[in-house]
């Protein structure tokens, strides 16, 4: 499964995790970043993508409906884009054990 970064995080993250996760997108890629967050959602179940986000609303729509699609969302608030891939990073085995489990529908990182 791939990563979908949203809009609230830099496309910069797309090259700069291309080692860890080389399939991995941005929703300004696919023309997605004016669009609702349903739209994404279905983008992204529909192409097998994992949604990576700061915004709430992605988690608490993974707690009603369960996966596809699967979300990672960063509870990190308002920060530089290095720290962000830092803490990507350093979730990397979380976020492998979140695609690969059927059972987890939604990661929180710190």
């Amino acid at each position: 499964m791939k990563l979908l970064f949203d809009q609230n995080l830099s496309r910069k993250l797309v090259t700069r995790l291309a080692d860890i996760f080389p399939d991995a997108s941005h929703v300004q890629f696919f023309e997605l970043a004016e669009k609702t967050d349903t739209e994404i959602w279905d983008f992204a179940k529909l192409n097998e993508f994992c949604i990576v986000t700061q915004d709430a609303d992605f988690a608490e729509r993974s707690r009603l409906y369960g996966s596809p699609p699967k979300v990672v969302w960063l509870r990190c608030g308002n920060t530089p884009t290095r720290q962000v891939e830092s803490l990507l990073r350093s979730g990397q085995e979380a976020i492998q054990e979140l695609l690969e489990n059927p059972n987890l529908h939604c990661l929180e990182l710190h």
